[in-house]
């Protein structure tokens, strides 16, 4: 299950309905039975379905999830029919369509960054970062998971993950030191660093790092890090991060990391959802 707070799903409503649909009341077509169709218009992962029917739903509409979240649809696939009067339908049709088009977006990329990745690397995870757009996370993160992905890090109290950024405060030394106290105050979190280069990696593994975050590393420089950590510490995990997206994750998937940390997937066009409106009463 993933968690989609009530308030979401009505903010996404009240972007678009200001208290009433003024074209709706004034064409008198209010009380008026119908049907909305909505299909992808190209293949596609789709994604956001359960929240669209929830949409609908929250102004008394039904709505049926006829195909859910992560399907792969051929165009012109039927995946959510919602009923109900003219006044509902139009009230939230376009909030249910903004929803499913931007996260079928992004599970489509995300689906495409996995395809990619594991036909180098089976085994390889693609993980999303929380570099989305800000207030969509909810829908980001689910649309990403619906893609295949996992999640690199839901927020900063996740995790443990120390950029160059904190190390500004502190000499190598001093950080290389704290990794022990690190693990021993939180015991049940793994310590995870990010590196700039080779060399860095391979200090940070014989400090005692467990997850490398290898930064914007060509792959062959990643192949060499990979190399050079697993001969000190076999269990090390080694991801890396920078500029991943489909046309080059089979390159850096194919230099034996783990996972490929990406951000890629949240930008780039929405796919075309189709709202198709019928007068006719259909029940399902």
């Amino acid at each position: 299950m993933f968690f989609v707070p009530e308030s979401r799903i009505e903010a996404w409503i009240e972007e678009d309905l200001h208290l009433m649909d003024l074209t709706v009341d004034a064409l008198g077509i209010e009380d008026r039975p119908g049907c909305v169709e909505c299909f992808p218009k190209g293949d596609c992962v789709i994604a956001g379905v359960e929240e669209a029917a929830r949409i609908f739903r929250a102004v008394g509409a039904l709505a049926e999830e006829v195909r859910p979240s992560g399907s792969r649809l051929p165009a012109g696939t039927v995946c959510l029919r919602a009923e109900g009067t003219a006044g509902r339908l139009h009230a939230v049709y376009k909030a249910a369509q903004n929803v499913m088009e931007y996260a079928s977006g992004i599970a489509t990329r995300t689906a495409w960054v996995v395809r990619n990745a594991r036909a180098a690397s089976p085994s390889v995870e693609i993980a999303v970062t929380r570099k989305h757009f800000p207030g969509t996370k909810h829908l980001s993160v689910k649309a990403a998971l619906a893609g295949g992905a996992t999640v690199h890090r839901l927020g900063l109290s996740e995790s443990i993950l120390v950029f160059d950024q904190h190390r500004a405060f502190m000499d190598e030394a001093e950080f290389l030191s704290a990794i022990p106290r690190m693990a021993e105050r939180f015991p049940e979190k793994r310590i995870m660093a990010e590196a700039g280069s080779v060399e860095e990696a391979v200090r940070f593994a014989e400090a005692g790092v467990q997850v490398i975050q290898c930064e914007r590393f060509s792959p062959d420089a990643l192949r060499e890090c990979v190399e050079r950590v697993r001969r000190i510490r076999p269990e090390v995990r080694i991801s890396a991060a920078g500029g991943i997206n489909a046309d080059n994750a089979a390159d850096y998937a194919a230099a034996g990391v783990d996972i490929l940390v990406t951000s890629w997937v949240y930008f780039g066009r929405p796919q075309d959802v189709k709202m198709r409106f019928s007068a006719a009463r259909v029940r399902f």
